[in-house]
C-alpha cells in the first residue's frame, strides 16, 4: 500500500489555509457579538462578520491581481482594504476591552485594557496576512516536468576513471567517422541513402523580449487587461517557451504601459 507524498509547498499551503481558518474563527466570534450589541437582529448577526473579514480576504486578492493596474485603481482598492482592516481591528479591540472591564478582580489573570486590545487585533491581521501568503505562493509557477528531466539528463554523473564529473549538455553527436567507414567505394552501385539529421535535444532557447511581447499582446487584447497568469500560461504552455519570473515582471510592466497608453488614446480629447 502506497501513500501520497506530501511536498513542502503543499504542506505550507495547507498550514497557511489552516492559520487563516483559525484567525477567521477568532475574529468571527468577536464581530458576531458586536453585531448583537449594535442591535442587528436574528440570523443577520452571522452575516455581519462575513461582510467585514470577507471583504479583507477578497481585497487582498484584488490587490495582487491589480499590481500592474493604474495607480488610481490601486489606491482605491488599498483604501477599501485598509478601511475594512481598520474596522475589524477596532471592533475586535473594543469587544475585548469591554469584556475586560466587566471582569471582576478575583476571576483569574487580568490584563490592562491596552494589552487586551492589542492582542485582540492579532486575529484580523493574521487573516489578512495568511490570505496574502497563500495567494503569493499559489501564483509561483511550478517547474515544467520536461525541463526538469532534461536538467537531470544533462547533469548525470560520469564515473569513468573513478571520478564523478558532470557532462555538459550536448545538442548533437558527431558520427562522421562512423559514416565514412561504412560508406561504399565510388565504383559500387549502391542506391544513395540520405544521412539522418541528428535531432537537437534539451530545453528550448530563451525567447527575446520582442518575441515575448509578440506572444503576450494577443492575450491583453483578448482579455482587455494585463493578466500575469494568463500571459505566463500563453508563453509557457501554448508556445512552449521559457520565461523567468523577473522577465515576466518586466514584460507585464511594459504591457501595462502599452495598454494604458492605448486606453488613453481612445479617450475623447477635451
Amino acid at each position: 500500500m502506497t501513500f501520497p507524498t506530501v511536498t513542502a509547498p503543499s504542506a505550507i499551503r495547507a498550514s497557511i489555509a489552516l492559520l487563516a481558518a483559525f484567525a477567521f474563527a477568532l475574529s468571527y466570534d468577536a464581530l458576531r457579538q458586536m453585531a448583537v450589541a449594535i442591535h442587528i437582529r436574528g440570523l443577520l448577526t452571522y452575516a455581519f462578520p462575513l461582510v467585514i473579514d470577507g471583504f479583507i480576504a477578497i481585497g487582498v486578492g484584488a490587490l495582487l491581481m491589480l499590481r500592474t493596474a493604474p495607480l488610481l485603481s490601486r489606491v482605491y482598492v488599498w483604501a477599501l482594504v485598509g478601511l475594512a482592516t481598520a474596522t475589524s481591528i477596532w471592533a475586535n479591540a473594543l469587544h475585548a476591552v469591554r469584556l475586560n472591564q466587566q471582569t471582576r478582580p478575583g476571576d483569574g489573570l487580568r490584563l490592562d485594557d491596552v494589552t487586551v486590545g492589542a492582542l485582540s487585533a492579532i486575529a484580523p491581521l493574521a487573516l489578512a496576512g495568511a490570505v496574502h501568503f497563500y495567494i503569493v505562493i499559489r501564483r509561483q509557477p511550478a517547474p515544467h516536468p520536461q525541463a526538469a528531466d532534461a536538467d537531470k539528463r544533462h547533469e548525470a554523473p560520469d564515473c569513468r576513471n573513478g571520478r564523478d564529473t558532470v557532462r555538459p549538455p550536448t545538442a548533437t553527436e558527431d558520427h562522421s567517422d562512423l559514416f565514412a567507414a561504412l560508406a561504399p567505394d565510388s565504383g559500387d552501385e549502391v542506391p544513395a541513402q540520405s544521412t539522418p539529421t541528428p535531432r537537437r535535444t534539451g530545453r528550448p532557447p530563451n525567447a527575446s523580449l520582442e518575441e515575448l511581447l509578440t506572444m503576450a499582446r494577443p492575450v491583453v487584447e483578448r482579455m482587455g487587461e494585463v493578466d500575469r497568469d494568463a500571459i505566463a500560461e500563453e508563453i509557457r504552455d501554448v508556445h512552449g517557451r521559457k520565461v523567468s519570473n523577473q522577465r515576466l515582471t518586466k514584460l507585464t510592466a511594459l504591457l501595462a504601459e502599452e495598454h494604458e497608453a492605448a486606453s488613453a488614446s481612445l479617450l475623447p480629447s477635451a
